[in-house]
């Protein structure tokens, strides 16, 4: 069963582990400078946020998502967990708190654009940069409930 649950310092390391896994699983568009990059930059601040966790029956954290506001930073899944509901179990509890989410997603990964769009997040702009100016193009989405 999945538990939702806040981040703790103690879940610093893990969240930066899940993040490497679920990044190589799925970012094969990075090169090995821009990974490098990526990762340095979330060592730095990604450990000390403030995160959702989900988490097994063991409590080990299994992915995470960050969120500002009704703005959704970050979603990542441990790839050993992908397509058993850890994502969707974590949007659904961002939509609890905020039913106008937002979120933006590397367009390169087609796994992810298909998940958002799967759960009813549909398009409302495109930047052909990431938020650190590189040339990887973003879609930015919005939650759209369906009638």
């Amino acid at each position: 069963m999945i538990r939702i649950r806040q981040s703790t310092p103690a879940d610093g390391e893990r969240a930066v582990q899940i993040w490497r896994d679920a990044v190589d699983a799925t970012h094969d568009f990075l090169t090995a400078e821009d990974r490098a990059a990526i990762e340095a930059e979330v060592r730095s601040f990604l450990p000390a946020a403030s995160l959702w966790l989900a988490v097994d029956a063991d409590d080990r954290p299994i992915g995470f998502m960050l969120l500002d506001g009704s703005s959704m930073e970050a979603l990542f899944i441990d790839p050993v967990h992908r397509g058993a509901g850890v994502g969707r179990a974590l949007v659904a509890h961002a939509l609890e708190h905020h039913p106008t989410l937002t979120t933006e997603v590397n367009e390169q990964n087609g796994q992810a654009v298909g998940f958002y769009e799967r759960l009813g997040f549909v398009p409302t702009g495109r930047s052909e940069r990431d938020g650190q100016g590189r040339a990887h193009p973003l879609i930015h989405l919005r939650f759209a409930p369906r009638s």
